[in-house]
């Protein structure tokens, strides 16, 4: 029995069907502006318009849904002077607001940190930004951990 409100699933890219899939890349075209029309998307993609048209108000990125809502961040970061402000300064550069930042003592060099972001203003999206911190000097590690 389905509920006549829709649920959401967080769903890994490399499980999805094909279709599904290339959906989401046919819309990513649209909006980076890489294809002009949707029969040049689907047709960069390899997918049918009659797809297209049947999963595309159901598909988008994870970034989407997360605009405008407050995410949490758990990073792992080496403990040394400077690791955890570039952090910050890299989350202010793209505008996220931080909400909440808690700190774990340091352990065999070593920090846990989680980090509160509103994104209603965020320029990019998050998945950007959450590659971006990975880049970073001195982080070991980025999770994406929840979002309310």
């Amino acid at each position: 029995m389905r509920s006549k409100d829709p649920r959401f699933f967080l769903v890994r890219e490399d499980i999805l069907p094909e279709a599904i899939l290339k959906t989401a890349q046919a819309k990513e075209l649209l909006r980076k502006g890489h294809a002009i029309t949707v029969n040049d998307a689907v047709e960069k993609v390899g997918l049918s318009r009659s797809a297209f048209y049947k999963y595309k108000d159901g598909v988008y990125p994870f970034y989407q849904w997360s605009r405008g809502k407050i995410v949490t961040l758990s990073l792992m970061l080496e403990h040394r002077a400077g690791v955890l402000s570039n952090i910050l300064n890299n989350i202010a550069h793209v505008r996220g607001n931080v909400i909440t930042i808690n700190q774990n003592v340091p352990q065999e060099g070593v920090a846990n940190v989680t980090i509160s972001i509103e994104t209603a203003d965020l320029i990019g999206d998050l998945e950007e930004l959450v590659t971006r911190l990975q880049g970073l000097d001195g982080v070991r590690k980025v999770e994406l951990v929840g979002q309310s």
